[in-house]
C-alpha cells in the first residue's frame, strides 16, 4: 500500500524533510497535476495558482512545486504571500484548476505544510488524495527541469480586500472604533491592515513585522494573552488575533477577556436566525464544541450538528445540508455564502456586522454563552479494544449518561496517534463531573491498562 502523505489537513512536517524535502515536494505537483488530468481530459493545460505564509521555507518549497507542476506540463501562478482563504476563494473565481496553500497554519516556523483546494475552492477530497500518493510512489516517472525558474506572479490582494468587505457592508453604523489586531507575524499581515484602515478603524497592530521566524511565535490566536493585555492598556472596544495562515480568528472583548468560535457561532448564529439568513435553521460544529453552545442554540429552537474535529469536516457536513454557518471552537468558523473554508478576515468582519446591526457590544454578545464545566482525562491503554465490548467500561459510561440525561456531555475516543484514551465530560458541577470521569478511567485502567 502507497504511504499516506495527506492528513486531514493536506501534508505536513519539518521543512526540508521527508516528505517536505525537494525531490517529494516537486513530485506532489507532479503527481497533482498527472492525477487531475484523468478528471479533464488532456485537450487543455492545466492552471494552478500558490499561496503561502511568511515561513522562510515558503519560497523554495513553492519553486520546487512550480518545478513539479511545469514538468507534469500545467502552468503555475503565484500570488505570493496571502491567507489561505483567498487561495480557496480565487482557486474558484479566477477559473483555476486547483489551489495550492504552503503553510503549516499555526504550527512554529520550522514546520510546513502544503494543502490543496479543488477548482470549487474546497478541500481536495480524499480519493484524489489516495491517487496522488500513489503516483508519487510510482517510480516509472521523474521530474525534469531547474527550481531556479521564476514562477508567474498575480496580485490579487485588490480584489481579496473587495470580496472580504462585503461581509460588513455598513462599517459606518458602528461609530469610532479603536480596534486592535494581531497578524501572527503571518498570512494576514499583507491583508488585515490594510483592509481595516480602509474602512475607518483606528487601528493598533500587533505582530506585522514578519521575518520568515517568528510566525506564530507567543502571537497570534494561540497565544490571545497578547492582544488581551494590548486591549486592556490601549483601551480598545475589541481585539482580534489571527492565527499564522489567516483561517481563523479569536476575538478579546473591550475588558480583555477572550471570546472563542463556540460564542461567535452562537451569537451569528442567532443574529442570521433573526434577519431570516440562516439556511437549515441548523449550525454544524464539532465534538469539541461546549454543550453549552448546544443548550442556547436549542433556546432559539437552532439544532447543532455535531462532526469530527477538522475543518475540513465541518465543510463536508454543511456541504452535504445546505447550511449557512459552521466552526470550531478555536475560531475556525465557515460563512457557506462567503467561502466553503475557514476566513479569520470575514469571522473578524462578521462579528463586527453583529455588532453593528444589533447596537450591542462584543462583551454584551458572548455573555449569552454559558460555558459547561468541563473535565478532560487521559488513559494510557495496552489496546484499542471496542468499549462496548468490555462489559465493566460500557456500564460505568451507561450509568454517567443516565446521570447526564441531557445537561451535559460525555465524549469517549482514543487518540489517533498515541496509546490514550480521552475521556471528556461536560456538566454542571466541576466536582460530581470529575468524580464520573474517574470512574471511568479507573474501569479503563482496570481492564485495558
Amino acid at each position: 500500500m502507497a504511504h499516506r502523505l495527506f492528513g486531514t489537513d493536506g501534508v505536513r512536517g519539518k521543512a526540508g524533510v521527508y516528505p517536505l524535502d525537494h525531490e517529494t515536494v516537486a513530485r506532489l505537483g507532479g503527481a497533482l497535476v498527472r492525477a487531475m488530468i484523468g478528471t479533464t481530459g488532456p485537450e487543455r493545460r492545466l492552471r494552478f495558482l500558490v499561496g503561502r505564509d511568511t515561513r522562510e521555507s515558503g519560497e523554495w518549497i513553492e519553486r520546487e512545486l512550480a518545478r513539479g507542476v511545469h514538468s507534469s506540463g500545467a502552468e503555475i501562478t503565484t500570488a505570493g504571500v496571502i491567507p489561505t482563504p483567498a487561495i480557496a476563494y480565487f482557486t474558484r473565481a479566477m477559473g483555476f484548476d486547483a489551489g495550492l496553500v504552503i503553510s503549516a497554519s499555526h504550527n512554529p516556523f520550522e514546520d510546513n505544510g502544503i494543502k490543496v483546494f479543488s477548482g470549487k475552492g474546497e478541500k481536495f477530497t480524499e480519493s484524489l488524495e489516495r491517487e496522488v500518493e500513489a503516483i508519487i510512489h510510482d517510480p516509472t516517472w521523474s521530474v525534469t527541469g531547474s527550481a531556479d525558474a521564476p514562477v508567474d506572479r498575480t496580485d490579487v490582494i485588490d480584489a481579496y480586500i473587495a470580496h472580504a468587505r462585503l461581509a460588513l457592508p455598513d462599517p459606518q453604523r458602528l461609530g469610532a472604533f479603536t480596534l486592535a489586531i494581531d497578524t501572527a507575524n503571518g498570512a494576514t499581515t499583507t491583508v488585515a491592515p490594510r483592509l481595516f484602515r480602509e474602512l475607518g478603524f483606528d487601528l493598533h497592530l500587533l505582530s506585522a513585522a514578519p521575518d520568515g521566524r517568528n510566525i506564530n511565535l507567543d502571537c497570534g490566536s494561540t497565544h490571545p494573552e497578547q492582544i488581551a493585555r494590548a486591549v486592556r492598556s490601549l483601551g480598545c472596544r475589541m481585539g482580534v488575533a489571527f492565527d499564522g495562515d489567516g483561517d481563523r480568528a479569536i476575538f478579546v472583548d473591550a475588558q480583555g477577556r477572550v471570546v472563542d468560535g463556540d460564542a461567535v457561532l452562537l451569537m451569528c448564529a442567532r443574529h442570521w436566525k433573526a434577519g431570516g439568513r440562516l439556511k437549515g435553521n441548523a449550525v454544524v460544529a464539532t465534538v469539541m464544541s461546549n454543550i453549552g453552545l448546544e443548550l442556547a442554540l436549542r433556546e432559539s429552537q437552532i439544532d447543532l450538528v455535531r462532526c469530527a474535529v477538522g475543518d475540513k469536516y465541518v465543510m463536508e457536513e454543511m456541504i452535504k445540508r445546505d447550511l449557512s454557518i459552521g466552526g470550531e471552537q478555536s475560531g475556525h468558523i465557515i460563512f457557506s455564502e462567503h467561502l466553503f473554508t475557514g476566513d479569520g478576515i470575514v469571522t473578524a468582519l462578521s462579528v463586527l456586522r453583529v455588532m453593528a446591526e444589533s447596537g450591542r457590544e462584543l462583551a454584551d454578545l458572548a455573555s449569552e454563552l454559558v460555558t459547561y464545566p468541563q473535565v478532560l482525562v487521559n488513559v494510557r491503554v495496552r489496546t484499542k479494544q471496542d468499549l462496548a465490548a468490555v462489559p465493566p467500561i460500557a456500564k460505568a459510561m451507561a450509568q454517567v449518561e443516565q446521570r447526564l440525561a441531557g445537561e451535559g456531555r460525555l465524549l469517549v475516543r482514543y487518540s489517533g496517534t498515541e496509546p490514550l484514551l480521552r475521556v471528556m465530560i461536560e456538566g454542571k458541577d466541576q466536582q460530581q463531573i470529575q468524580t464520573w470521569a474517574a470512574e471511568i478511567a479507573n474501569a479503563v485502567r482496570e481492564h485495558l491498562g
